[in-house]
């Protein structure tokens, strides 16, 4: 099985965390800005970040390709079949693929995708911005839902986990860290995500990858 793409997105790291999560072997194939050739644009058509293959299937967007894994390699299950389970961890899936990815795509692409790998000039404004307005709130509602187990779904490891800790993963390679004395319990919980090592071996390469490229561009506000 194959995955399309670079685990500095979100998205290409939600699958491969829980593929890995699931015991699976999934081959990462670099793919977008222009690569991964005509199976990734058989499996993409509009050429977004992760394109997946097995064998003559192949499909794009997260949510579907790890729904597609749980389908066909249910144990461990990390999608709950309880009907409140199941549509709580959806909410939390798209709470990290809309409202998370919004604020930290704001960030993460003017300080590091705009400058570093499309040689762009990068709005430092709108990523101030997006630190300051944007991510707060979703992690003041965090911080209040978090239970006790660590986990937000049956607590236990599931996609909601794995999706909320996955942008986090993102900003953190460019040094915008969750506040712990904020933000106490949404703060352990991510740690305690990130040590797993479905996320600790591709947060060390991506770190690397980032610093590797010069790492991110940062103005701090009020800055001439």
């Amino acid at each position: 099985m194959i995955v399309f793409g670079s685990t500095l997105s979100p998205y290409v790291r939600k699958v491969m965390v829980f593929g890995a999560e699931k015991g699976l072997d999934l081959e990462l194939r670099p793919a977008g800005m222009g690569r991964g050739g005509p199976d990734f644009e058989a499996a993409s058509p509009f050429r977004k970040m992760p394109g997946f293959m097995d064998g003559d299937f192949k499909i794009s967007d997260s949510t579907a390709i790890v729904t597609y894994l749980e389908a066909k390699y249910p144990d461990p299950n990390l999608i709950p079949e309880a009907a409140e389970a199941r549509a709580r961890t959806i909410w939390f899936d798209e709470l990290a693929d809309t409202l998370m990815m919004a604020a930290g795509g704001a960030i993460f692409g003017n300080r590091f995708v705009r400058p570093r790998v499309l040689k762009q000039q990068c709005d430092h404004a709108a990523a101030i911005a997006a630190e300051r307005e944007l991510l707060p709130p979703i992690y003041d509602y965090l911080e209040g839902v978090i239970p006790q187990s660590g986990f937000l779904i049956e607590d236990r490891l599931t996609l909601a986990d794995i999706a909320v800790a996955s942008p986090v993963a993102t900003l953190g390679t460019i040094g915008v860290h969750i506040d712990g004395a904020r933000w106490p319990r949404l703060a352990a919980y991510v740690a305690a995500l990130h040590a797993r090592p479905s996320f600790a071996e591709i947060i060390a390469r991506d770190n690397a990858m980032v610093q590797a490229m010069g790492g991110p561009v940062i103005e701090m506000a009020g800055a001439e």
